[in-house]
């Protein structure tokens, strides 16, 4: 998948058939009977949900909080939302003080793996599905045994492949690339860790600059110090930067305007408001859609459906691939769709 940008009709309109089966939802739950919905006359049931996701800091996870608010006003499903302020300790504090409380379902991204596991085994024992977001609560291995009953998630592997690939193009396959980094404990980084290293492999003529990924921790000053501090080692214009979210790359990019590193191509990951602007006004020359949305809405319905037709463990599958394009100058109508799509008025992608 290294080089193939998600630019065919055939994958865009996969993209669009995925974020037009919530708003087929929508219109059932508006105007049908109950019983066509669910097939078990609870479907308009009121329900309550706790979320949390990483760090509201995050224009993605603030994006996700309000996808999983509009959702909810549609599919009658209150949601409480506990802020992971990006550390994990806070994260397990909050949890830890909800698991007493009646929710017909729970969703949530963990600042780092494991690190959520024993809250999620004391709502297995009350009876209470627990959806995992983006990044695993826990190794695939162990998710049923804690209480995990889905992980919703980009292919974190593939949407790295893409952006690193497109930027490989850009610089002719050859010269030294940066590669700055989310949480080093957080999976989703994992996989994007592997995509880079996956596709740079097969450029032997790419050096990465300080030998290889630095971890910023999704914070968009900590990348901006480190990125500062790998163009202040350089004497040659670096050719490239891979970013693990639009946040960090667009906090950097104003260090090489005027440098010996202004044509630098920078790619990044999430593809939301900023990153499409970046990408419109030729800042960053590519993101990969990490579908916040359509993470956040799938994990709310599928909950939902758990709750309202009285679902069993089994009857979940274990994992939903979302899919996301990449989204370059080259194709606008992709970037265009993007704009509608992962609008917060709509919340779809």
């Amino acid at each position: 998948m290294t080089g193939s940008p998600f630019a065919s009709r055939r994958d865009f309109l996969q993209l669009t058939s995925v974020a037009a089966i919530g708003l087929g939802l929508a219109g059932c739950q508006a105007a049908g009977p109950p019983s066509e919905i669910s097939g078990r006359g609870s479907a308009m049931r009121p329900l309550r949900a706790c979320f949390s996701n990483a760090g509201l800091q995050s224009t993605w996870c603030a994006l996700g909080k309000k996808t999983a608010e509009l959702w909810g006003r549609l599919l009658n499903v209150e949601v409480e939302w506990l802020d992971g302020e990006f550390d994990p300790e806070k994260q397990r504090n909050k949890v830890d003080a909800i698991v007493h409380r009646d929710w017909d379902f729970c969703c949530f991204q963990a600042v780092q793996i494991d690190s959520l596991a024993e809250p999620v085994k004391r709502l297995k024992e009350r009876g209470i599905p627990v959806i995992s977001m983006d990044t695993l609560l826990v190794s695939m291995d162990r998710m049923r045994e804690t209480g995990v009953w889905c992980e919703v998630t980009p292919d974190h592997v593939n949407m790295a492949e893409m952006a690193v690939g497109y930027m490989m193009r850009q610089i002719g396959g050859r010269g030294r690339v940066i590669h700055i980094g989310g949480l080093s404990a957080h999976s989703g980084a994992q996989g994007r860790k592997e995509g880079f290293e996956k596709v740079v492999a097969a450029y032997p003529d790419v050096q990465v600059v300080g030998g290889g990924v630095r971890w910023c921790d999704w914070k968009k000053e900590k990348a901006r110090d480190t990125f500062e501090s790998l163009l202040q080692q350089e004497t040659e214009p670096i050719a490239g930067a891979f970013f693990h979210s639009d946040d960090m790359a667009l906090a950097c990019t104003d260090a090489i305007k005027g440098t010996i590193h202004k044509d630098m191509v920078i790619v990044a990951v999430d593809g939301q408001r900023d990153g499409l602007d970046a990408v419109k006004n030729g800042v960053l020359a590519a993101t990969s859609v990490n579908p916040v949305c359509l993470i956040h809405r799938m994990a709310l319905i599928v909950g939902q459906f758990i709750a309202r037709n009285h679902e069993t463990m089994e009857q979940v599958p274990l994992e939903i691939i979302t899919p996301g394009p990449l989204v370059t100058r080259d194709n606008p109508r992709v970037l265009e769709a993007m704009y509608y799509l992962a609008d917060e008025a709509h919340c779809l992608v």
